[in-house]
């Protein structure tokens, strides 16, 4: 794939990820709605792609020694309005704190001005086995950087 076919990612700029995301037919149930687990999926996207505008690729840490991924250990989700079919809309990712072996984000999803969802999520870094491993110094760093002028003030 060249540079110009590559898929969106979003940007992050004073510490907010955004990507574009945009609700196909599978993503809503029979009423033409999106159903509310995909609402997960979209969070999902989000935070994978503010680690990978942050530097942090999840196939790049599964090659680190030991092998490293997240697990969700919390997630809280408040529904405001639906979205539906064709509907273009913004995942919004803010990193709340990055601490030993957890991160906290927090996140919305916008169709234009209007919130439709807002949530916060924990994540925890663990290794293949399931166990907890605290975030290699170089990858926190990475992902703090971005984030530097939320956390300054926390």
């Amino acid at each position: 794939m060249s540079g110009k076919e590559q898929p969106a990612q979003g940007r992050i700029e004073d510490g907010l990820h955004r990507l574009p995301v945009r609700v196909y037919y599978e993503d809503t149930d029979f009423t033409g709605v999106v159903y509310y687990a995909n609402y997960l999926k979209f969070m999902e996207r989000g935070r994978t792609d503010f680690l990978r505008c942050a530097g942090v690729a999840h196939a790049a840490l599964a090659e680190l020694d030991p092998p490293l991924g997240f697990a969700i250990r919390e997630a809280n989700l408040k529904f405001h309005a639906p979205a539906r079919i064709d509907d273009a809309l913004i995942v919004e990712t803010r990193l709340v704190d990055a601490r030993g072996a957890r991160l906290k984000m927090e996140q919305r999803i916008l169709r234009k001005e209007a919130m439709l969802m807002e949530g916060s999520v924990e994540a925890a870094c663990i290794d293949f086995a399931g166990r907890p491993r605290r975030l290699p110094a170089t990858v926190s760093e990475q992902i703090i950087r971005h984030a530097r002028s939320v956390l300054k003030s926390s």
